[in-house]
């Protein structure tokens, strides 16, 4: 059977202060209304149904992702006690469906990505499902067509397409986000894709890939998904890794039995990991800012100004450009669209000096 994982672990640490630590950025409503994890589990409609659909989050974000997505099966939310990387999330889920379908096959989205058309993206995975159901070695993932040479995100390098689907390539190399002259050479080659993050495979094929190269991951999610009254006990003792570092980029150099394929992704994508990203996402006015909430600014241009205060409070400002202006009824930031990339050292820094009230 299909499957579907959406993953909302991160606490989103480059949205602060719209993030916080009891509102992680999966969960805000910025976007026409809707949840970013709202968003992801619409994309799924007429995929797989609500029971085949599962979120992993943190323990403390369960009871609203339970509010948001009522449709779901309380059991398909799976609560984290403690954050250890995309792997750690990833196996839990695998072993608790191969427990209960030696058959499942799941596909790893994110909850934090804006994709157009929605159309494309369903066309796309219906693809992966079809690859890694006829190929127990296939480890799945996604290759969203480059539209720009991004330096924000990592890429794919793939080869030759499979013969009963020409779209679907050979992974031979995952790279590391790129400098500019390199991200450059990577658009021009035509060769390569960004990393979008997002995978299908067999349940059990990703266990064995844990089996051969993590065998003490193997055993502690084994024994998780047999004894979840352990969780407490067992969660914090799984090595901290990415899927990529931990998988993924092992199997492309031949490390195990799998091999890595990328399914073309032509799609508007955008990973909404910090402001400069969700700027992109909002209205702007003439001049280019994306505003929000009660604010009035004036001689200014190419901003983000969001004001979620109450209480009636206004956020005004006069002739300030490219700079991210946010306002809650805490906390207030202010700081240029080029440096807004370390908000998350701002957030270490406030909470290093008053204390994880802020955070």
């Amino acid at each position: 059977m299909r499957h579907v994982l959406i993953m909302a672990g991160g606490s989103g640490k480059r949205l602060w202060p719209l993030s916080r630590q009891d509102m992680p950025k999966q969960l805000l409503r910025i976007l026409g209304g809707k949840s970013l994890l709202r968003l992801a589990y619409d994309r799924l409609d007429g995929l797989v149904g609500p029971e085949q659909v599962w979120v992993c989050t943190g323990t403390d974000y369960a009871h609203v992702v339970a509010e948001e997505l009522p449709e779901l099966p309380p059991e398909n939310i799976l609560g984290e006690p403690e954050g250890r990387d995309s792997l750690n999330a990833i196996a839990w889920t695998a072993a608790v469906l191969a427990a209960s379908d030696p058959d499942a096959v799941m596909a790893v989205v994110a909850s934090d990505q804006i994709m157009r058309p929605t159309s494309t993206f369903q066309r796309a995975l219906r693809e992966g499902f079809e690859v890694a159901e006829a190929d127990e070695h296939a480890l799945v993932t996604f290759g969203v067509v480059p539209t720009t040479p991004h330096i924000g995100y990592g890429y794919l390098h793939w080869g030759e397409g499979l013969p009963d689907h020409p779209d679907v390539r050979r992974v031979l190399a995952f790279k590391e986000k790129p400098d500019r002259t390199t991200a450059e050479s990577y658009l021009d080659s035509g060769e390569y894709w960004w990393n979008s993050g997002m995978f299908i495979w067999r349940a059990t094929t990703v266990l064995d890939q844990l089996r051969q190269l993590l065998p003490d991951t193997h055993r502690l999610v084994t024994e998780l998904a047999a004894q979840p009254d352990r969780l407490a006990e067992i969660y914090p003792k799984l090595a901290k890794i990415s899927v990529d570092y931990a998988v993924m980029e092992p199997a492309s150099q031949g490390r195990t039995n799998a091999h890595v394929v990328a399914v073309q992704l032509p799609i508007t994508w955008h990973d909404v990991g910090g402001f400069p990203s969700l700027r992109g996402q909002l209205p702007w006015d003439d001049h280019g800012n994306a505003v929000s909430g009660t604010t009035v600014v004036v001689g200014s241009r190419d901003n983000l100004v969001l004001n979620r205060a109450g209480n009636g409070r206004l956020l005004a400002a006069i002739g300030m450009h490219d700079t991210v202006m946010v306002q809650t009824d805490q906390i207030t930031v202010v700081c240029p669209l080029g440096e807004a990339e370390r908000v998350k050292e701002l957030v270490a820094e406030v909470t290093a000096r008053l204390g994880p009230d802020y955070a």
